[in-house]
């Protein structure tokens, strides 16, 4: 049984979320560079030891970022949505189905997010721009899986090429996201998915 969440903990939880929202605001406006842990302590209205009892460094908070939304995707691709569990093409397509719209709200829930790991953090430092690369390879290999596992259900094509496949997939993926930061209308991100599975289960010809 689940303990529950004290008031304590939940109030400790809610500022945690308050400076990782108040450091992106400054990110946001001011870069990632410029802004100090005294900008955004100011701009919370906090003390610097209290900012100091939740992160160590405001380049700690991007990684319990990272953290955070990596944790949500595994979770999303569990149970039914692991890469073993379909039985059928019928069954993967509905899995793809339920595997975009859980990503996409998870990578769009807010959209600095992506903004910041896509466009700016390659800039921040080294270990960074390596910990993105490892995502990107992890998204790869994740991917793989699925397609390896259809090929040997029998429902993808035998001469599939998974690696390659996997790693086109995922710059689509990453394309999606791009313009969900762009365009966040719902139906228009939907739309873009359902063309995004489409392209990738019948192709683009007509036969």
């Amino acid at each position: 049984m689940t303990k529950p969440i004290t008031r304590a903990e939940r109030k400790r939880e809610e500022l945690r979320r308050e400076i990782i929202d108040a450091a992106f605001e400054r990110f946001a406006e001011s870069g990632y560079h410029a802004t100090g842990i005294a900008d955004i302590a100011t701009h919370l209205g906090i003390g610097h030891g209290t900012f100091y009892r939740y992160f160590e460094n405001k380049r700690d908070i991007i990684d319990h970022v990272v953290d955070d939304v990596i944790g949500r995707i595994m979770t999303a691709l569990s149970a039914e949505n692991a890469p073993d569990a379909p039985t059928s093409l019928a069954e993967y397509r509905a899995q793809v189905g339920r595997v975009s719209d859980a990503l996409t709200a998870i990578l769009l829930d807010d959209p600095r997010v992506p903004q910041l790991l896509l466009f700016e953090a390659t800039g921040i430092d080294v270990e960074l721009t390596d910990r993105l690369y490892g995502l990107l390879d992890m998204a790869d290999a994740m991917t793989v899986e699925y397609f390896r596992h259809g090929v040997e259900a029998g429902y993808l094509r035998t001469d599939l090429d998974v690696v390659n496949s996997a790693r086109a997939l995922t710059g689509m993926m990453m394309a999606n996201i791009i313009h969900g930061i762009r365009n966040s209308d719902p139906a228009a991100i939907r739309a873009l998915n359902l063309a995004t599975q489409r392209l990738m289960f019948d192709g683009i010809s007509a036969d």
